[in-house]
This record gives C-alpha cells, sequence and structure tokens, in this order.
C-alpha cells in the first residue's frame, strides 16, 4: 500500500499540470486560441482610486432593505446558510459562522481591482421575521429571530462551474493576477465547485470565484487551517520561491504527509497547490500595480466593511499593503 501511495505522488509531481505551464503576454492559451470575446474574467476598474471598498461593488444604493423575511434554509455547502427577502423583494443569500467575514473582505478587494465577486454585505446583526429553526448554525440566532454576524449576498443564477486548470484564459495576466490574488488572500480551498459562470449583459461569460470564505487565515501546512484570523493571517509568508522568469506563491492546501492513506483527496489537494506555482513574475507584478493604487484608507474600509474591530482592520490592512510591495519588487 505504501509503495502504491508514493507511486501516485510521484506521479502528480512528476507529471505537468494542464493549462499553468504554458503561459503568454498575448491572451493565449496552451492550444494558441485567443480567449473568447464572449468569456470574461476581468475588466479595467478605471475609477480604481476613488472605489469605495466599504460598500463594494453594490455601493451604498444596494444595501439590503429591513425587514426581513425568512425563505427557506440552504444546505448547501459547510457553512450555515439560508435565504431573506428584503423590503425591495430582493432575495439574499444569509451565510453564518466564521467565513461571513472574510469573504465581504474578499469581495471587495477582487472587484476593487477589476475581477467580478458576488455583491454581499455583512450584518453585524439583523432582524428576520419568521425566522424557523436552522439545522445548522442555531446558536447564531437570538430568540425573537435575531440573528448575529450575517454576510448577505445576493442572489443570481449561477449557470456553471470552471477549473483553474481548464478554461479559456489560461496563460493570460487577467487569469495569474487571479491566482496571485487567491494567495494573497490566502484562499486554500481552490476547487473547482467554489468557481462560477453567470451569463452576464450582452450574453457574455462572466468568470469569477464564488466562495471566498475560506480566506485571511492560515493556509495548512500542518493540521490546520482557519478562515479570518488576523494573527494567522499576518503570520503565514507569501512569497515561497523567484526564480528568473516566474515565482512561486505559499498555498498549502494539502493536509500533513501522513493524511496521503487517503489518495484521492491527498492528490486533489496537492494539485489545488499547483494554481500558485510557476506564476509569470510579470503578471504577478502587473496585478501588483493594480493592488498598489489602492489607499491604505480603501483597504482598510473593506475590513471594517466586515465588522471587524479597527485594530483588527489595521493589521490586516497593513500584511496586505506589505504584501502588495512584495509583488511590486518582483
Amino acid at each position: 500500500m505504501r509503495r502504491i501511495i508514493f507511486l501516485l505522488l510521484a506521479i502528480t509531481f512528476l507529471m505537468p499540470i494542464s493549462g499553468l505551464s504554458d503561459k503568454s503576454e498575448k491572451g493565449e492559451g496552451k492550444t494558441g486560441k485567443t480567449v473568447r470575446k464572449e468569456a470574461v474574467i476581468w475588466q479595467q476598474p478605471y475609477d480604481i482610486r476613488t472605489r469605495n471598498l466599504f460598500y463594494g461593488s453594490g455601493g451604498q444604493a444596494g444595501l439590503p432593505r429591513s425587514p426581513f423575511r425568512f425563505i427557506k434554509e440552504d444546505k448547501d455547502g459547510s457553512s450555515p446558510k439560508f435565504v431573506v427577502e428584503d423590503a425591495q423583494g430582493v432575495q439574499w443569500k444569509v451565510k453564518l459562522g466564521n467565513e461571513a467575514q472574510p469573504e465581504t473582505v474578499a469581495t471587495r478587494l477582487l472587484w476593487a481591482v477589476g475581477y467580478f465577486a458576488d455583491t454581499n454585505y455583512y450584518l453585524p446583526q439583523m432582524h428576520v421575521a419568521g425566522m424557523k429553526e436552522l439545522s445548522r448554525g442555531q446558536k447564531y440566532v437570538l430568540s425573537g429571530g435575531l440573528v448575529q454576524g450575517a454576510r448577505l449576498e445576493r442572489i443570481h443564477k449561477k449557470t456553471a462551474e470552471w477549473s483553474w486548470f481548464d478554461n479559456p484564459f489560461i496563460g493570460t495576466k487577467e487569469f495569474d493576477g487571479l491566482r496571485v490574488m487567491m494567495a494573497l488572500m490566502n484562499k486554500w480551498d481552490l476547487k473547482e465547485s467554489n468557481n462560477a459562470i453567470y451569463q452576464g449583459q450582452g450574453g457574455r461569460l462572466v468568470y469569477y470565484v464564488n466562495d471566498l470564505g475560506d480566506t485571511f487565515g492560515k493556509t495548512g501546512g500542518d493540521w490546520t487551517r482557519s478562515r479570518g484570523n488576523p494573527k494567522d493571517y499576518i503570520d503565514t509568508a507569501f512569497i515561497d520561491e523567484v526564480k528568473p522568469r516566474t515565482v512561486d506563491l505559499v498555498m498549502h492546501s494539502r493536509p500533513p504527509f501522513l493524511y496521503a492513506v487517503a489518495v484521492p483527496y491527498y492528490l486533489k489537494r496537492t494539485r489545488m497547490e499547483k494554481v500558485a506555482e510557476d506564476i509569470p513574475r510579470a503578471h504577478a507584478r502587473w496585478i501588483g500595480q493594480w493592488l498598489a493604487q489602492l489607499s491604505n484608507r480603501q483597504i482598510w474600509d473593506a475590513f471594517l466593511a466586515a465588522g471587524y474591530e479597527p485594530r483588527e482592520a489595521d493589521a490586516y490592512a497593513r500584511r496586505v499593503r506589505q504584501r502588495i510591495i512584495q509583488l511590486m519588487e518582483l
């Protein structure tokens, strides 16, 4: 059994990872075909220096309006969730638990530099009429339907999923910039089901990461991972190895080797780590240049919007700035 495990691991590390080994500046993928015009993963943020990261992509006008009415519980994924309708008839997916805060920040940072993200807001507490008992996360619901620590995401239809290793953007600076953003935010759960495609205006296909709760903590490397933990995030390294043309960023997704007895899971997690490897330095600097245009206040606001205390928001913002500087120095 041990020989089989070692053989499988050796094959995983030696075999080329489809799509991440052939990069170019011209926006061509591994087949040499130009990215289709109807598919988009990034759009230039002309107003980046003035974007309001406290309210995010939805702006102040897009805030969910009370009163809220309970619709149903959502049992997908690992975090407790349910659906509500606000006073304007807009439906929102409410997420509770330790993913609510970091996901709010992550969507704002991605949107700030031109990537697509869900419209969401964080409410320290909200009252929900007709609140039902939840099968998960009931500890966040007080008497009278008072819900604590809620991330509200505006609901829109997800038409498909996409893979980090097979998509029309491989080899472009825009795609590589997204890979950098995942490492910058310590996003460690890079499975395909966390990526979404939806049909936007004009029928174009919009590619984005729609589950960002596992960010701003510790990516692993031992038995522990975390979400939304300032100390863990600050103590984590960002750049692993700088090569002549490429850079490897820190991304621990797989568990310790002792867990390799669960071969499929171990190999899947090992492959996820490839997302942060062999990124062209020019592409990493490119996204760093966009991030560098954000002010300290904008970055700070993103964390304040997620309900972090000013002291925590300041610690987070300082570490994010340090990582941006590292990208600029590549």
